[in-house]
């Protein structure tokens, strides 16, 4: 059985969990998916079986468009809803021109530090394992590349936003980095998965409804 399928994934449960969700559906090995999500993120997923799991490389490089919704009063621990709060801060201060200005200025080729609670590995060990324990360790910067940030909705201490971008883009950093910059604090409270390349979320099949007729190829 050779091909893929174009998930929307669910909150609570990892990329992972949806992975072996169609293993046992379809009673194979032969099961990847290409580009994750955080448990608390929905949308997309591409899951790839069989033949096409070596076709991963062509489906991560394609950019991905997110919506997103950001808090700018308090840093956590883990860039988003599911850490603990490290900081809060006063955001009265910041307006909607403040916020288009920066969004200008995070749009285009960038270096971006990933968070420790990320699937990226270290001598063998997944960063994420690492953080559980307490241990942190430095991250060097990635090039990633933001090709459009458009503002939904302004309404303080939250702010909706679309973003299209590149393969390796962190949104919870993107979140943390963006609250930076507008001098105040900054984590991700929703992000939905909208688009993978051309394959979209009303394309997309939720996890019950899946049967052998959704495989593309």
């Amino acid at each position: 059985m050779d091909g893929f399928i174009i998930i929307d994934k669910p909150a609570g449960l990892t990329s992972h969990d949806v992975v072996n969700f169609i293993r046992n559906k379809f009673k194979m090995q032969q099961v990847g998916h290409a580009g994750s999500l955080d448990p608390m993120a929905t949308g997309v997923l591409i899951i790839l079986l069989g033949k096409w799991t070596k076709h991963f490389s062509e489906f991560v490089n394609f950019y991905k468009e997110y919506l997103v919704t950001m808090n700018l009063s308090a840093t956590t621990t883990t860039g988003d809803a599911e850490g603990k709060i490290l900081q809060e801060f006063q955001y009265s201060q910041v307006n909607i021109e403040d916020v288009y200005k920066t969004f200008k200025d995070f749009t285009g080729e960038l270096k971006q530090v990933p968070p420790m609670v990320s699937a990226l590995k270290s001598k063998g060990q997944r960063l994420y394992d690492l953080a559980r324990k307490g241990i942190e360790l430095e991250r060097k910067p990635r090039t990633i590349y933001i090709k459009s940030i458009e503002l939904i909705k302004f309404y303080p201490p939250s702010i909706d936003f679309k973003v299209v971008c590149s393969k390796g883009t962190y949104i919870r950093s993107l979140c943390q980095d963006i609250g930076k910059t507008l001098g105040c604090g900054g984590y991700e409270t929703f992000l939905r998965r909208m688009r993978v390349g051309d394959f979209n979320v009303e394309q997309a099949i939720l996890l019950d409804n899946i049967n052998e007729s959704y495989i593309r190829r």
